[in-house]
């Protein structure tokens, strides 16, 4: 490998790196909001879960990853799985 090669390969992992800490914080941020909204369904007694929600959440972020050159299929399973740890953590919340 040249220093060239080198050199652009680390500039390109340093973006990387500061895009993946920004997902972090990003992820907390909005966990934080979520945690919200689990106390207050716990409060009312609302159902952990919200399957109308999710259906629209993942197919606005599925237009959304499309207007993103994002493959949709990916982006569905990435909410998914943010679905799934909130709605955990919104069950928690209920626990004694």
């Amino acid at each position: 490998m040249t220093d060239t090669t080198q050199a652009e390969l680390e500039e390109i992992r340093a973006s990387i790196d500061n895009i993946d800490a920004a997902l972090i914080h990003v992820l907390a941020e909005r966990f934080k909001y979520t945690k919200r909204v689990g106390k207050l369904k716990a409060e009312h007694d609302l159902p952990p879960a919200d399957p109308e929600r999710e259906a629209r959440q993942i197919t606005r972020l599925r237009a959304l990853a499309v207007e993103a050159d994002l493959d949709p299929a990916f982006a569905e399973k990435f909410l998914n799985f943010i679905i799934d740890e909130v709605i955990h953590h919104h069950e928690a919340v209920r626990q004694p």
